[in-house]
């Protein structure tokens, strides 16, 4: 684990501090929405049938599931700073790998790309709970809302990026190029980690627990389900949009790429408008359930115009993916504040292991779904899941009913 010096820093620091989450998880987001978008020439360059490409991509959210509670759990012991530094920096390890071994020209084969996708999910996956441990402690509760939502809104940038550049740079210089990129960003977050990253005073001094785990608090398991549930469409969008639009409707990558590239920017607009109204008052889960219900009626306008004129399917799998994208900053707010301060590394842990199961299981059944029925199932089965997200998501709480420790903060 990596380990580091901690100078005295002011409040003003936590500004600092959300950009670097930002970084971070933009540069996890890049990888993780990234090469699934690649999904055409991942098939065609590593010699992978539909269901092998879904397995294969699903690897990387298997990853993060698997490690997303332990690296919770470890950021409330150690720090959100060592543990950050030590997944930005062991992921960039592991591109550089693959970059050198794991290119289609070194025939890796897929049970091999599959294990080296899981393990970049589960060392990527360190900066979720960290980066939103590091904003939980440095921002008071009446400015976390916009805090979070925007080291959220990374995750679409980020991602957007990745959708942006990997493709055409995976069809032009293969995949040896695009996991050399990635290195780059993972490399150069970890840099400006290690030279601007610090805990506030009393982080440092004093870290005792003051509230129960949240795994036994059952708001925060509801608020974990529920954005598991929600997860499902965003990742059917980000994963089989390029390949839907491919096979069924004969359309150009670029249009493919116009849907995502939307549905991650506006997604991202949502999350910041969002955690702006929660810190002025708006509650989050009422927030939560109503981006459930939108999300529920836009994949099913997806599933009735699949075989619309062409127009008509991009704009509802644009809306749908939009919305799709609209909820992580509530949720991750929510979850984080219901859980405390203190605890908040192992609550937002357990948000990334429901989230990233679902983009496992996702990548999954859409292929054997696709099998059996057709693709007006697929975008059907991605609106039932928010739809069933809505009444899983707790009802709304007065403010005076938050645990105190939900408001501890560094600074204002």
């Amino acid at each position: 684990m990596v380990t580091v010096s901690a100078p005295r820093v002011g409040t003003r620091h936590r500004w600092v501090v959300l950009g670097l989450g930002v970084a971070a998880q933009a540069s996890f987001s890049a990888m993780f929405s990234g090469l699934p978008v690649t999904g055409v020439e991942l098939r065609a360059g590593y010699g992978l049938s539909t269901g092998a490409l879904g397995f294969v991509v699903g690897c990387l959210g298997l990853g993060v599931a698997a490690g997303d509670i332990v690296w919770g759990l470890l950021t409330d012991r150690f720090g959100d700073r060592r543990i950050l530094l030590t997944g930005l920096v062991s992921t960039g390890a592991l591109m550089a790998a693959m970059a050198l071994a794991a290119a289609p020209a070194d025939g890796p084969g897929t049970p091999v790309l599959a294990a080296c996708l899981f393990v970049a999910g589960a060392l990527g996956g360190s900066v979720n709970g960290s980066s939103g441990r590091a904003v939980m402690t440095w921002f008071a509760d009446d400015r976390r809302g916009l805090a979070m939502s925007i080291r959220q809104t990374a995750i679409p940038a980020g991602g957007a990026v990745g959708v942006a550049l990997l493709p055409p740079l995976a069809a032009a210089s293969g995949f040896r190029a695009v996991y050399a990129v990635l290195t780059g960003f993972f490399l150069l977050s970890a840099a400006a980690t290690a030279r601007w990253l610090h805990e506030p005073e009393t982080e440092r001094t004093q870290r005792k627990r003051t509230s129960r785990s949240p795994l036994r608090n059952r708001d925060v398991w509801r608020v974990a389900l529920a954005s598991g549930l929600l997860t499902v469409p965003q990742f059917a969008v980000l994963a089989f949009t390029a390949v839907f639009l491919h096979d069924a409707r004969h359309a150009d990558a670029a249009i493919a790429a116009a849907v995502v590239l939307i549905a991650q920017i506006g997604g991202g607009a949502a999350r910041i408008w969002t955690g702006r109204r929660s810190d002025r008052g708006a509650d989050r889960r009422t927030a939560i359930r109503v981006i459930g219900l939108l999300t529920a009626v836009a994949m099913a306008a997806a599933a009735a115009t699949a075989h619309a004129p062409l127009p008509l399917t991009v704009a509802a799998l644009a809306t749908a993916g939009l919305l799709a994208n609209a909820w992580h900053g509530v949720a991750y707010t929510e979850i984080a504040v219901t859980a405390g301060a203190d605890r908040a590394g192992t609550a937002l842990g357990l948000e990334g292991t429901t989230v990233f199961g679902a983009a496992f299981v996702t990548p999954l059944v859409v292929p054997a779904l696709l099998g059996a029925t057709s693709w007006t199932a697929v975008w059907a089965f991605a609106a039932v899941a928010p739809l069933l997200a809505v009444p899983l998501t707790p009802a709304a709480v007065r403010a005076s009913g938050r645990a105190p420790s939900s408001r501890a903060g560094s600074g204002r």
